[in-house]
């Protein structure tokens, strides 16, 4: 059964006529996103402290935002987590998850970074990726200024960003200092996917098979990316040793079954894994927490693992 305060949400959005991401030129997607944040998003919780920098390499340019929790105050380096959002490679920005990146600083006693890295259609593929890899060099580079131990430096991130999470840490493998954790929330894992919760969730749920279509085709370059596993990572080689992955899944989101299988793989490899799905939940749902109750749930669940994993390294 679909959350009832889902159901509501999506009858509001019919209700209120919200046209179709994949209507929509990229400019007025990410408008429309931005502008619907503060009616589905709690109060952004007060932090310690807020800063924004710039991630610069090669010549391009990263806007990145730090949240500090009120534990930065004993000047002892504290766990990161590098956060991706979500968003199609295409919507999202630093605003669009403010409230949820402040909400995991202060619940896990983690410092954020979160990551506004390049999207399409202007940037296409692998310039998101490329940015996020440099993105967590950054922050290793930094980590002494910015009050990290680099050791206990997770990536995470939703949807695109899930994606995105996955692809860095098969890339930072075998690095001196790699992610320690990730954090795959209702992750792509398969470009073009076939799958049952595709075709079963396509249609009704928020996202659906035309905007997955609409997204795809304005990050990847040509249908040969989609065999990369920068852009699929079910469809690397190994997923041996890889950092220990938290996944969560929602029951009505196309999907679903992209982060299951890729839970699988990894706990095939042999890395420590757990899987979590919200069978009653939409896709996108962990942002939407002044609507749902499941949505906060589901943030103080994906803080807790976190404060458990990177606090006890």
């Amino acid at each position: 059964m679909l959350d009832p305060q889902a159901q509501a949400l999506m009858q509001l959005i019919i209700d209120k006529g919200v046209p179709p991401v994949h209507t929509l030129t990229p400019e007025e997607a990410r408008a429309s996103y931005r502008s619907r944040r503060t009616f589905t998003q709690p109060d952004a919780p007060e932090v310690f402290k807020v800063e924004d920098n710039v991630v610069s390499d090669n010549g391009v340019n990263v806007p990145v935002r730090i949240y500090h929790p009120h534990a930065a105050q004993s000047h002892q380096a504290l766990p990161g987590l590098l956060y991706l959002h979500g968003g199609g490679w295409t919507i999202g920005d630093l605003d669009t998850h403010d409230v949820l990146c402040r909400s995991l600083c202060l619940q896990a006693e983690v410092v954020v970074v979160s990551v506004d890295y390049r999207m399409g259609p202007e940037h296409k593929f692998p310039a998101a990726y490329e940015d996020c890899v440099s993105a967590f060099d950054w922050t290793v580079q930094n980590a002494l200024e910015l009050g990290i131990d680099s050791r206990r430096i997770a990536i995470g991130g939703d949807s695109a960003g899930g994606n995105l999470s996955a692809a860095a840490c098969l890339g930072l493998r075998g690095r001196t200092v790699q992610p320690a954790f990730q954090m795959l929330i209702y992750p792509a894992t398969l470009m073009w996917p076939d799958t049952a919760s595709f075709h079963a969730n396509g249609k009704g749920y928020m996202l659906t098979k035309e905007s997955i279509a609409y997204y795809t085709e304005n990050y990847l370059r040509n249908t040969e990316d989609a065999k990369d596993w920068r852009a699929s990572p079910q469809l690397a080689e190994s997923h041996a040793n890889l950092p220990p992955a938290f996944i969560m899944t929602a029951g009505f989101d196309p999907l679903r079954d992209e982060g299951l299988m890729y839970a699988n793989a990894l706990s095939k490899a042999g890395v420590p894994s757990q899987y979590v799905c919200f069978e009653r939940q939409i896709h996108g749902f962990l942002t939407m927490g002044r609507v749902m109750d499941e949505a906060n749930t589901a943030v103080s669940l994906c803080a807790n693992v976190l404060r458990t994993q990177l606090h006890t390294v």
